[in-house]
């Protein structure tokens, strides 16, 4: 049943995106028919100049994303904590474009990564953010190596490498930058990264940025890994067949976009088997899994030393901005001599470096307090409570127990919109992230749900009636709903 099911939705999401392709295709030619009857009417490019987006570089834009904008970008005019104010916007030209109205909607936020509730104001982080806002301004004007550091980015550099177990720990303005600018830093021509096919698009370009030779393995899978390995390792270089400078592995410690853990334990152990080093990118699960917060290492028993190279975000679970590297002193020290993203990048702003330094020292329960224990026993209920009810509904939810991301499949290219558009529509509004291509696959489409610990049961409970009825109404219950058990007490008396 189950695979007959999946074939069916495979065929009908193929034929829906060919019938827009087809479509599309009709209305670009009429386009361009139309033109050399008006050769006076050009769309905004210079004459003499070759159109910058012209073709099939912005087909997709213009002929399918245009047409479902209205779900994507949602502007808000809140803090967003587990309900935000989400600004309404209207289109008078079929969503080519959209105008903000002076209106807002307050939603159940089902969207941000506010993992540990941080983002919304918070009693033992806010009187310290305003005073670092006050002492140092809101931003350094500066680079790291110039005027930009300042004690905050210091004692936050040592917070971090103690909070997940590495000798030292350098910090960056950005999370995305912080993959993309530091592998290239790291290895080289002559180097090997492999890399898991679900990586981030940041580790993709650091990986590309860096001239080494790139391979991927298959999704969290330790077996193919190997393999590549085992392959690489043989076989060497490209035609020269020299053995290899060095070999590193990418990994995520949550997938964004599939809500699974990695399988670190076992991926440690092939690349210890083959002298490989190990990045581990924790962006989506440093601070939001493991006993005390630490992490996927913590989570799943690894010792962190294990780890060559620890990289994660404060965006996240700490509710402000930038990234960091945890690594060995020589590392650390080598990428502050060499990586750009720490050379001519402006240092993080001071006030951000706070909010992250007080986030994290709740989590430690530093502040006095058992509110950093609370929170993180509060996001595994929620989410593990969240997957399940989602699962019983029928949903093809992704992703493992713990982790606060769960997508659940949409597929077809006419339920992005419509899931997205009926949850905003319910009487109790939730906002809801729809993803699709160039994020995910063509014909993997989802809808991708973040758990917080702000969010209360009574929260959960009615987001989830929303998203069961607007689930029957689209029509993406792939699988049966379970019935509730009901109590047999007596019956056999």
């Amino acid at each position: 049943m189950a695979r007959r099911l999946a074939y069916t939705t495979a065929l009908t999401t193929l034929f829906s995106y060919g019938l827009l392709f087809a479509f599309g295709q009709l209305r670009d030619l009429f386009r361009h028919l139309l033109g050399c009857f008006r050769p006076n009417k050009d769309d905004d490019v210079k004459q003499g100049y070759a159109p910058i987006c012209v073709g099939l570089e912005d087909f997709f834009v213009r002929r399918l994303y245009l047409r479902v904008q209205d779900c994507f970008g949602r502007p808000i005019a809140s803090a967003p904590d587990s309900w935000f104010d989400v600004v309404e916007r209207t289109s008078d030209d079929n969503n080519k474009t959209l105008q903000r109205t002076s209106k807002t909607t307050r939603c159940l936020n089902l969207t941000s990564y506010n993992y540990l509730g941080f983002a919304a104001a918070d009693e033992y982080c806010v009187p310290r953010v305003v005073d670092s806002l006050k002492k140092y301004s809101a931003s350094t004007c500066s680079a790291r190596v110039d005027g930009g550091t300042t004690k905050l980015h210091t004692e936050l550099e040592e917070l971090v490498a103690r909070f997940v177990g590495k000798p030292a720990a350098v910090v960056f303005g950005m999370g995305y930058v912080t993959n993309s600018a530091t592998i290239p830093c790291l290895i080289g021509k002559g180097g090997l990264i492999i890399s898991d096919s679900l990586n981030h698009n940041s580790i993709v370009n650091g990986a590309r940025g860096s001239d080494a030779t790139v391979r991927v393995f298959r999704h969290n899978c330790p077996a193919h890994l190997e393999k590549v390995l085992r392959e690489q390792v043989a076989g060497g270089q490209p035609r020269t067949h020299r053995a290899w400078k060095k070999i590193v592995v990418v990994v995520e410690g949550i997938y964004s976009m599939e809500g699974e853990l990695c399988k670190l334990p076992e991926i440690i152990a092939v690349c210890k088997k083959y002298k490989a080093y190990t990045y581990l990118d924790e962006a989506h699960s440093i601070g939001a899994v493991g006993r005390s917060g630490r992490g996927v290492c913590e989570l799943l028993g690894v010792d962190p030393a294990d780890v060559d190279v620890m990289m994660g975000t404060f965006t996240k679970s700490f509710g402000s901005c930038g990234g960091y590297i945890a690594a060995s002193e020589e590392i650390v020290q080598h990428l502050k001599h060499t990586c750009p993203g720490h050379l001519y990048a402006t240092s993080m702003s001071p006030p951000a470096v706070q909010q992250v330094i007080s986030a994290i020292r709740v989590v430690l329960g530093e502040d006095g307090s058992s509110r950093g224990a609370q929170k993180l026993a509060r996001i595994r209920e929620n989410s593990n409570f969240f997957r399940s009810e989602l699962k019983k509904m029928g949903f093809e939810v992704l992703g493992d127990n713990d982790s606060p991301v769960m997508p659940i499949m949409l597929y077809n290219p006419a339920k992005i919109p419509a899931f997205s558009r009926e949850c905003f529509r319910q009487k109790l509004q939730v906002a809801v992230i729809t993803v699709a291509f160039p994020v995910t696959p063509l014909l993997l489409a989802r809808a991708r749900f973040c758990i917080s610990a702000s969010h209360t049961r009574e929260d959960l409970t009615k987001a989830l009636d929303v998203i069961s009825r607007v689930g029957d109404l689209v029509g993406i219950k792939y699988f049966p709903a379970q019935r509730p058990k009901i109590a047999e007490a007596g019956h056999g008396n």
